[in-house]
């Protein structure tokens, strides 16, 4: 990732990333301009160049971030519900609805990705792919070893876990997802909880262990 300068302004940077984060949510990559970006954040056009050389640049570690930053939060809670399984029903129910529920109080990091998805044909494309790498990616790639991990516990019957994972995540997230359109509209945790538990009995219908 190439980058100019500004080396020893840390929080001119962190205040540079976080106007760009809002602003390329707000307007899209396209329309977001570093004027705007440096108005956001308080500081010259001039100094966003000496941290960032270009708008692809700062959009490339703006969305690296985004994704990390939420995909370690799912981390935690795939560790929090699936590590330590006591209930399988009741703790995938539970990491699904809170997964859904902290993208869906994304704020920022859920309007860029937002933004991401409608404007996929104009984001350059190793931007996207990067993005997709560290984010989506990422998080089937995790889930898909913890369903290795139970199926190997016998509490899963899973052959191919990368395509578990992806259902699952089409089955307990994809409908919360849209009908917020991804974030946007409030979505109540009731109707959270009946997609997401609905979402799991059918899972375990295709995926549960059959018990002697």
């Amino acid at each position: 990732m190439a980058t100019t300068g500004g080396a020893g302004r840390p929080e001119k940077r962190k205040a540079i990333t976080r106007a760009a984060m809002a602003v390329f949510g707000r307007e899209g990559y396209v329309r977001a301009s570093m004027d705007a970006i440096a108005a956001e954040a308080g500081v010259s056009k001039r100094t966003v160049y000496n941290h960032f050389a270009d708008k692809e640049t700062l959009f490339l570690s703006v969305a690296l971030q985004n994704s990390a930053e939420l995909t370690e939060k799912i981390r935690e809670l795939m560790a929090k519900y699936l590590d330590r399984v006591v209930d399988l029903r009741q703790d995938l129910a539970d990491f699904a609805v809170e997964r859904a529920l902290a993208v869906l109080s994304a704020g920022d990091h859920g309007a860029l990705g937002r933004a991401i998805r409608a404007e996929v044909a104009n984001i350059p494309a190793d931007v996207l792919e990067a993005w997709l790498e560290a984010g989506p990616v990422a998080s089937q790639r995790d889930l898909a070893e913890h369903f290795a991990a139970l199926a190997g516990r016998g509490l899963l019957a899973v052959a191919e876990p990368e395509l578990a994972a992806e259902q699952f995540t089409l089955l307990t997230f994809h409908g919360v997802a849209e009908r917020s359109f991804w974030g946007a509209l409030p979505v109540a945790e009731e109707e959270v909880e009946r997609i997401a538990g609905a979402g799991v009995d059918a899972f375990l219908k295709i995926y549960g262990a059959q018990v002697p």
